[in-house]
C-alpha cells in the first residue's frame, strides 16, 4: 500500500493549472502550426498564422493562451493500492485550483449557483471524473475547458437503425450548426455508445487525445477520417471565414451500451485545446 499525501497532489494541481492555460502540449501546438501551413485559403493562413503568434506570445510572456482559461475538468485514474492521506482528495483538488487560479493570475469564471451568478472568486469547484485503476499510483489529467466551444456540444439519443450514417450526419450537423461560434478551427470530441451521460464524459476525454492519434478500433478510426473529411469540406474555415480547416481533429471514444439505444455527445473544442497529465 503506497501512501500519497495531499499536500503533494495539492502542489501538482496547482501547477498544472497553470501550465494548461499557458502552454498547449507540443502535439496540440504542432497541429495548429502544420494547419497554418497547408491551408490554402489566404484569409485562413492569415488567421491561423495570428494563432500561432499567439501562441508564441503566451509561452513567451508566460500569460494564457485564451482569456477563458476555462472550467477546470479533471480525469483522475486513482490506483486501488494508493492510500491519500491528510485531505479529502476531491478537497485536495479543489484547492490546488484555488491556488493554481489565484497564483497563476488566471481568470475566475466559475459561479456557485447556475441562477443566482455568484462568482466564486478562485475557479472552484472543479469538474472531476475519478476511476479506480490497478497500481499505486494516481494519474492525474487537467483539461481546462473554456464555455465559448462548450455551448456549442450536443447531445443526440439516437435510435441504433440510425447506424453508422447516422452518427456521422449528426457529427456534422453539430459542427454545422456551432460554425464560428465555436473558434474553429476545432477538435471534435465524440462519445458513442454508453449512457446519456456517459456519452458525454466520453467526449469530454476524447479531446484528451493525443493529436493525430486515432481510435484503435478500425472501424471507428475509418469514421473518425471520413468526418473530419465531411467537416472539413463546409467551408466553414478558420475563424468561420472559410477554408479547408475546419477542424484539426475527430476523435471518437465508445462504450458499450443498450440495445434499445445509441447515445451520441459532441464536445466541440477550440484550438485552444487545453490538457496537462502527471502521474504522481
Amino acid at each position: 500500500m503506497r501512501i500519497i499525501n495531499t499536500d503533494e497532489i495539492i502542489q501538482t494541481v496547482k501547477e498544472m493549472c497553470i501550465e494548461a492555460n499557458l502552454k498547449l502540449s507540443e502535439d496540440m501546438e504542432q497541429a495548429v502550426r502544420n494547419a497554418a501551413e497547408e491551408e490554402d485559403s489566404v484569409l485562413g493562413r492569415q488567421i491561423l498564422s495570428q494563432l500561432c503568434e499567439n501562441l508564441d506570445i503566451a509561452a513567451e510572456d508566460q500569460i494564457p493562451i485564451c482569456q477563458d482559461t476555462g472550467m477546470a475538468v479533471f480525469f483522475i485514474n486513482v490506483g486501488q493500492d494508493v492510500h491519500v492521506e491528510g485531505m479529502n482528495l476531491t478537497d485536495a483538488v479543489n484547492e490546488g485550483v484555488r491556488q493554481g487560479y489565484t497564483e497563476g493570475y488566471l481568470r475566475k469564471s466559475v459561479v456557485r449557483d447556475p441562477l443566482i451568478r455568484e462568482n466564486t472568486k478562485d475557479n472552484t469547484p472543479a469538474i472531476i471524473h475519478y476511476d479506480i485503476v490497478p497500481g499505486e499510483n494516481i494519474e492525474i489529467t487537467i483539461a481546462p475547458k473554456g464555455f465559448g466551444s462548450e455551448n456549442m456540444s450536443r447531445v443526440f439519443m439516437l435510435k441504433p437503425a440510425d447506424g453508422e450514417e447516422g452518427v456521422k450526419a449528426a457529427v456534422l450537423q453539430a459542427v454545422k450548426d456551432a460554425g464560428p461560434n465555436a473558434c474553429p478551427p476545432m477538435f471534435v470530441g465524440v462519445g458513442l455508445g454508453g449512457d446519456f451521460e456517459m456519452a458525454a464524459k466520453l467526449a469530454k476525454k476524447a479531446l484528451t487525445r493525443k493529436a493525430g492519434e486515432h481510435s484503435p478500433y478500425e472501424h471507428i478510426a475509418r469514421i473518425e477520417n471520413e468526418i473530419l473529411d465531411a467537416v472539413n469540406h463546409t467551408g466553414i474555415g478558420p475563424g468561420g471565414l472559410g477554408g479547408k480547416t475546419t477542424a484539426l481533429a475527430v476523435n471518437i471514444e465508445t462504450y458499450a451500451t443498450h440495445i434499445a439505444g445509441m447515445p451520441l455527445a459532441v464536445n466541440m473544442c477550440c484550438h485552444v485545446n487545453r490538457h496537462v497529465t502527471r502521474i504522481l
